[in-house]
């Protein structure tokens, strides 16, 4: 046997696998189609509370602590109006979750959550081939045959396909995906901006979708933020064209004035907006997780944190006799597809509120979310949910 578990796909959810198992015991192949000169995602991400813990398991929460801003409150803006102005703000504070002294989650440069995991990776049992992806598998009783791009072929126990949307071991198997589209992109980029953010994580909802402040460090002495706006595919298309004085002043009319005005502090990359689910979550000898598996819109930080609890199950499952078993397979299957279903059906109806552009439903929408900040056992059991808990 060539390793315990062959990861295929390097990105942060490859890479805290690798990083897991290998701190857990288990020799580990992960493979990276990926030149290790691929520009940089200029992206972020948020790790919200229940990560901490796995991270932390792994010996990887030390590496990425130093690049952290925590994120206390989540606030919620309606300024769908007939004016661009706020016209519902709704925070729901962290400490009114768990035990109250910890934030809801902390946000990191996707850059440096790179730079951290691979410097986690170097000092466990791990091999990492960059530049190398996943070919092909036949699957046997114990153990699969991996074939690589590079022609050559591995044997290992499990093979867990962490490779994407587009997810090539998914195709292997032959399993299908359920896909709903929204006709929306995402434009992510990097502001400063006037006021500091106050570890304030501000999502602004108009027609369209919402525009996501979500704090990070300062920038040459200004208080940043990283940008999730969401639009119509078209809209997008043509936000990104703009130059960069007149977008933004777009974006600082977008987000409200909530943290006064915006400048642009990072190229602006689009990215497709959808919410997609696997038919099947494993075959035999693999297991799918994060987006290979799932993948839902950037709305309340579910993406990564969901890929995270695919670890966390399949962690917790594995033994060094039952990696790779029918019975473990399956209990992850059963494990995680519920979980699976119902945040994608949340997540969706989130969405699709939010990208509502007739003012009844418009209406409808602030009136909901004064209801639901409202009634504290209601904002109480949102933030359990969103952080995880049932």
């Amino acid at each position: 046997m060539d390793s315990d578990l062959l990861i295929a796909g390097g990105g942060i959810a490859g890479l805290t696998s690798a990083a897991t198992f290998g701190a857990a015991g288990y020799s580990v192949t992960l493979v990276d189609p990926a030149p290790a000169d691929a520009p940089i995602d200029h992206r972020s991400t948020a790790f919200l509370q229940p990560a901490r813990a796995l991270l932390e398991e792994a010996g990887i929460w030390a590496h990425l602590a130093p690049h952290a801003t925590p994120l206390r409150i989540m606030r919620l803006v309606d300024a769908g109006g007939p004016t661009p102005e706020p016209r519902v703000v709704a925070d729901f504070d962290s400490r009114e979750a768990g035990d109250g002294t910890e934030p809801f989650g902390w946000n990191i440069p996707n850059a440096l959550i790179r730079e951290a995991l691979t410097a986690r990776l170097a000092e466990l049992p791990v091999t990492l081939r960059q530049g190398t992806g996943f070919a092909g598998v036949t699957p046997r009783d114990a153990e699969a045959l991996v074939r690589l791009t590079d022609g050559s072929r591995l044997a290992t126990r499990l093979l867990v396909g962490a490779d994407g949307r587009g997810s090539a071991v998914r195709q292997a198997y032959g399993i299908g995906v359920e896909t709903f589209r929204y006709g929306q992109k995402a434009l992510v980029f990097t502001v400063t901006h006037e006021r500091p953010h106050e570890e304030v994580s501000t999502e602004v909802h108009r027609t369209g979708g919402p525009f996501t402040l979500v704090p990070l460090p300062d920038i040459a002495g200004r208080p940043a933020s990283a940008v999730v706006w969401m639009e119509r595919g078209e809209e997008v298309l043509r936000l990104a064209a703009l130059p960069e004085e007149a977008f933004a002043a777009a974006a600082t009319e977008r987000s409200a004035g909530v943290l006064g005005p915006l400048t642009l502090a990072s190229p602006r990359q689009a990215w497709p907006i959808i919410a997609q689910r696997a038919t099947a979550l494993t075959e035999k000898r693999m297991a799918l997780i994060a987006e290979a598996a799932h993948v839902v819109p950037p709305i309340g930080a579910q993406g990564l944190n969901m890929s995270l609890a695919d670890l966390r199950a399949l962690l917790d499952l594995a033994t060094p006799e039952s990696l790779g078993t029918p019975q473990m397979l399956a209990a992850y299957a059963h494990r995680r597809a519920p979980d699976i279903r119902t945040r994608i059906a949340g997540i969706d109806a989130l969405n699709r509120a939010a990208i509502a552009g007739l003012p009844p439903l418009r209406d409808l929408r602030a009136a909901a979310l004064q209801v639901l900040h409202g009634a504290a056992p209601v904002r109480h059991g949102l933030m359990r949910l969103g952080l995880g808990a049932s």
